[in-house]
């Protein structure tokens, strides 16, 4: 029965990583559209969306109680209302590196994630760092020194993604909410941002005289393209260790990275190769380290 928990999260888990990976195909299928513009769209339909799953799986009452709860407590409701904000910067960047043509610098931003996520559990939730997260800080900062001098540009799209995502899962540590009802009050709170966005500007790239075109069609899926990979790494993630968790993130970068060379033509030059290198060991020696402590804790649970 365990084994089968276990393999049910990996597939969840594994399944979520690969739909991330492939957003990137998606929003290159809108690359005619402006990018604050499918933000607004994939805004709107994701909160549409999260309404009626929460509908039709029965969970209006507890979701409009929560509501109530979060309404009460401020420090919940700023904290909520924030970690809205940074994610829908995140969602706006990766959209405009895709469609743009920056692949790689948002593929390299996703691997430095979770070494900024460290960094950021340093600073304000005082955690510790051993000597190989450190390894592994000096590792990563050396990449991204190293493509910033020999390439003559500092990788800013890479570390905006890494530290966007990174402050979004810091402020969802400080506010307790399922993934579900956080997803739908977050996309709630900025779809008034959004709906008045789309109205003020000039041209809008939805048609509802070509209600079933091509772009219609891709800008409603977007929604649901953002629900469904976070619904299914929330139920995955709580069946499976936190090492395996770690280890299989790295699935979503892998694939933009693979995308931006082989399909997309960026160009990958020996900057590159030796900034990827730095970052790849920084985080093998990191998941060596999460790898080595959820081993310790198995045999020593009381630790």
């Amino acid at each position: 029965m365990e084994n089968k928990k276990t393999n049910l999260g990996i597939i969840y888990t594994f399944s979520a990583y690969v739909l991330w990976g492939f957003m990137t195909i998606y929003w290159k299928q809108l690359d005619n559209v402006p990018a604050g513009e499918i933000l607004a769209y994939r805004i709107v339909w994701a909160s549409a969306f999260m309404i009626l799953l929460v509908i039709v799986l029965g969970k209006w009452l507890p979701f409009w109680q929560e509501c109530q709860n979060i309404i009460k407590d401020r420090r919940k409701l700023a904290g909520i209302t924030a970690a809205s904000i940074v994610i829908s910067l995140n969602w706006f960047l990766f959209i405009w590196a895709v469609v743009n043509g920056h692949v790689l610098q948002a593929s390299l931003g996703y691997y430095i994630n979770p070494l900024i996520s460290i960094l950021l559990g340093v600073v304000f939730l005082k955690e510790s760092v051993t000597k190989t997260q450190k390894i592994s800080f000096i590792l990563a900062a050396a990449g991204v020194l190293y493509l910033t001098f020999s390439y003559g540009v500092f990788p800013w799209i890479s570390i905006l993604l890494a530290l966007t995502f990174a402050l979004y899962g810091l402020l969802k540590k400080t506010v307790d909410i399922g993934a579900m009802f956080g997803l739908t009050i977050e996309t709630l709170l900025i779809t008034p941002v959004a709906l008045i966005y789309l109205w003020l500007i000039p041209g809008n790239s939805f048609s509802f005289d070509a209600l079933f075109s091509t772009t219609n069609l891709y800008l409603i899926g977007a929604g649901t393209l953002t629900a469904i990979p976070l619904l299914l790494f929330a139920n995955g993630a709580k069946q499976i260790p936190l090492a395996m968790v770690g280890f299989l993130q790295y699935i979503t970068p892998t694939m933009m990275l693979i995308l931006g060379v082989f399909f997309y033509n960026e160009t990958f030059t020996h900057a590159h190769l030796v900034t990827f290198i730095l970052i790849w060991t920084a985080l093998f020696i990191y998941m060596g380290s999460v790898y080595n402590k959820s081993k310790t804790k198995q045999k020593h649970p009381s630790q």
